[in-house]
């Protein structure tokens, strides 16, 4: 929805996942296969893949998917302008705080504030505090909130705002006093605001 096929600059229709170790970048290999079968052409990279079990079978089924895996992110940022229509931003997402800092996550970080393509981050662009929003991080352009938006979510400034948070569970939505917007017919993906 972000981004649809027609609308793509290139023919091509190119798209980096860049995933960090922990949870938003198990999120990021779900994205690029779901990119994959919606007829976009992924690529990843992924430098610092987690032993556990479940993002090493997330990984095997994007590599059985014919996904190709970056070996190293170009520093050259025109590289990434030139090879891609867009990146999603799977780096470190809400728990950001866990490595903002530290490589590869610093060096990744420093790469994606220079580039020109759009940018869209899952769930909150990464060295964004969850609550204060951005402090020297990202500035993307598309915003996809899971489960809820997050506080920092207030500060995004960018040309579109989604959340996809269909699948919660009435019990979870009350606990928390969520008030999810309505999804039309099928969709479990709603804009939060139109598109600039």
């Amino acid at each position: 929805q972000a981004f649809p096929l027609p609308s793509l600059p290139r023919k091509q229709p190119t798209v980096l996942v860049v995933c960090g170790p922990a949870q938003n970048g198990a999120i990021g290999l779900v994205c690029a296969r779901h990119l994959r079968i919606f007829d976009y052409e992924p690529t990843i990279f992924y430098p610092k893949r987690s032993p556990d079990p479940l993002y090493r079978d997330l990984t095997t089924q994007c590599e059985k998917m014919d996904i190709p895996f970056l070996s190293y992110l170009p520093t050259e940022v025109q590289l990434i302008n030139d090879a891609y229509n867009a990146v999603v931003d799977a780096v470190l997402g809400a728990e950001g705080e866990m490595g903002e800092g530290r490589e590869p996550c610093a060096a990744i970080l420093a790469t994606l504030k220079h580039i020109r393509i759009p940018i869209v981050s899952l769930d909150v662009p990464s060295g964004w505090d969850v609550e204060a929003g951005s402090s020297g991080g990202i500035s993307p352009d598309v915003l996809v909130s899971l489960s809820a938006p997050k506080q920092c979510a207030r500060r995004f400034l960018g040309r579109q705002h989604f959340v996809a948070g269909r699948f919660l569970p009435y019990d979870v939505q009350k606990k928390f006093e969520l008030n999810p917007p309505e999804y039309p017919g099928t969709e479990c993906v709603v804009a939060l605001r139109a598109p600039r």
